[in-house]
Formats: C-alpha cells, sequence, structure tokens
C-alpha cells in the first residue's frame, strides 16, 4: 500500500463522518436554509467542534454571498480548500537548529506520548542522527520502562532517575549526558497529570528554564501528543497545554481507531500551530510527517 492508500483505509471513520459533505456537492442543490443546517450537523459530528464549525461556516456564507454562488457543489468545493488551508501552517516540518537540539513532548497520560518518543526516535536514528531519550515523567514508573524499550529497540541512548525524582533535575542530567557524548537530538517525556492546571504550568516552566539555561535557548520543538479518538477533550487538552508552555505542534495519535478528522481542523484553529506528525497505527513506521495535501486527499477523494 502507498502512503496514501494506508491513509485513506485508516481514515474509514472520517471519510463516513464526511461523506454528507460529497453528497451534498453531486446533488448540485440550491443553497437553501437546509442545506446549510445539513453541511454544520456534518461538520459537528465529524468533530469540528462549536466555534471552528462556525468560523468556517461564517466564512462560507460570505463568499457565496460575494461569489454569487447558488449550488451547492460550489460551496463543498470552497470548503475543501478551506479545510486544507485551515490545516496548512508554517513551520510544519521539524526544525532542529541547535547541538543537541532539543525536543519537549507534553501530553495527558495515554495520549501517547511515550510511543511517539520511541518512534520519533526511531524517525530521527534513521536520518543518521545519535538519539537520546530523557525520561522526565518520573511519576509514573511505567513510563521510563516504557522508554527504555524503545530506546534499545530504535538505538537510542536513555536518561532516567528515581522515581519521585524532580522532573527538572533528570533533564538537567540528560542535557548535561547529551553534550558530553555529543549527541544530536534530546526527546524528553514529561509528566501528563492533570489534576491541578497549575501544578502541570509551573512544572513545565521549571523544565524549560532548565533547558533555556543548560543550553541558552528554548526547546528547538515542544510537541503536544493528543489521541485523536477523544475528539473535544483533544481540542481543550491542545488549549490548555499551549497556556502552559508555548506549544511548535502537535502529533495526533490513533487517527486508525475511532478518530474522526475534523478535530485536526479544529486543533489547529484553536492553538495556531501545525500538525507535525500523525499516527495510524500501532508499528513503529506508522507516525508520518503530517502532509495536508494528502490527509484531505484522503478524507475526500475516492479510490482510484
Amino acid at each position: 500500500m502507498s502512503w496514501l492508500e494506508r491513509l485513506r483505509s485508516v481514515l474509514g471513520r472520517s471519510r463516513a463522518s464526511l461523506a454528507g459533505v460529497q453528497t451534498l456537492a453531486e446533488a448540485r442543490r440550491p443553497l437553501d436554509d437546509v442545506f446549510w443546517d445539513e453541511l454544520e450537523e456534518i461538520l459537528l459530528a465529524a468533530d469540528f467542534g462549536v466555534p471552528t464549525t462556525r468560523k468556517i461556516m461564517d466564512g462560507l456564507h460570505i463568499v457565496a454571498a460575494q461569489e454569487l454562488w447558488d449550488r451547492s457543489d460550489q460551496v463543498v468545493g470552497r470548503f475543501k480548500s478551506d479545510v486544507r488551508n485551515f490545516l496548512t501552517l508554517p513551520h510544519q516540518m521539524l526544525e532542529l537548529q541547535h547541538r543537541p537540539a532539543v525536543i519537549l513532548i507534553v501530553g495527558v497520560n495515554g495520549s501517547g506520548k511515550t510511543t511517539t518518543i520511541g518512534k520519533l526516535g526511531r524517525l530521527l536514528t534513521a536520518q543518521g542522527k545519535r538519539v537520546m531519550f530523557v525520561a522526565g515523567d518520573t511519576f509514573r514508573a511505567a513510563a521510563a520502562e516504557q522508554l527504555a524499550i524503545w530506546a534499545e529497540r530504535g538505538g537510542a541512548e536513555l536518561v532516567r532517575g528515581r522515581e519521585g525524582a524532580d522532573p527538572a533535575s533528570v533533564v538537567y542530567d540528560g542535557l548535561a549526558a547529551a553534550r558530553a557524548r555529543q549527541v544530536d537530538v534530546v526527546l524528553i517525556d514529561t509528566a501528563g497529570r492533570l489534576q491541578t492546571k497549575t501544578n502541570l504550568m509551573e512544572e513545565l516552566k521549571k523544565i524549560r528554564r532548565v533547558i533555556e539555561r543548560e543550553t541558552g535557548a528554548p526547546p528547538d520543538e515542544t510537541l503536544l501528543v493528543v489521541d485523536g479518538t477523544t475528539g473535544q477533550n483533544a481540542i481543550s487538552q491542545a488549549k490548555l497545554f499551549n497556556e502552559a508552555t508555548a506549544l511548535s505542534g502537535v502529533v495526533v495519535t490513533k487517527l486508525d481507531s475511532t478518530a474522526k478528522g475534523g478535530v485536526l481542523v479544529a486543533i489547529v484553529d484553536t492553538v495556531t500551530v501545525p500538525i507535525k506528525f500523525i499516527g495510524i497505527g500501532e508499528g513503529v513506521d506508522e507516525l508520518r510527517p503530517f502532509e495536508p495535501a494528502s490527509f484531505i486527499a484522503a478524507l475526500f477523494e475516492p479510490a482510484a
């Protein structure tokens, strides 16, 4: 299977949730209130969320009036291009400018953070980079163990502390080791506790201060990992973490499960940072850089 075919096959639920859009286009219906209501219902059911759906619908109404459109296929054509534009932002690819480059990974427990670090590490080692994992989630013993397994699989180095240790001190030790061993990229795991927003923010701020003090710069990338199957919760997580620590990108996992594609658009609209990677399966090679054009093709275009 090509990547597009694989993507199309795993986005089955997303395609189904948006199938009504294509049906509306093919019907070439007049732009009456019933049409607009049906389009809005489709977007909400596909996890675009109320604010993003409202923004898209308002834009379509304005353009339809300006262009004197009178058929549903005209609006749907514009909708598809709007979705692609929503998802296309500057800095879509990883930007690793320092040595060692530092990638800070954040997200709630269960979102796929540790697995994402493992897979991203494999991608980077395949490019010939020397990679180190830092087990900054010291509150969940299984996190460090899981990271150790990924490090062994992918040929990455690992720095971990004792259970319950101060995460910032583990990050400090990791950065010192990375410099000493001439590592190219450091990927830092963090705790995903959301009991209190204040604790989360303070912990991430402390880690960022350590990174800036030890490297002379903020993290090259701060990536939020969200579980695409959580829908509107993923959007609220993106907002919370972006407030806690300025995000540079988002990784959406588990798109092969019950996720609906509209959530990607809603996340980007909420935090105005690009989707950098998507995960579409458990395999080590099933974390891929996000390409808006391929994603739109997989959502809307029929198989060849």
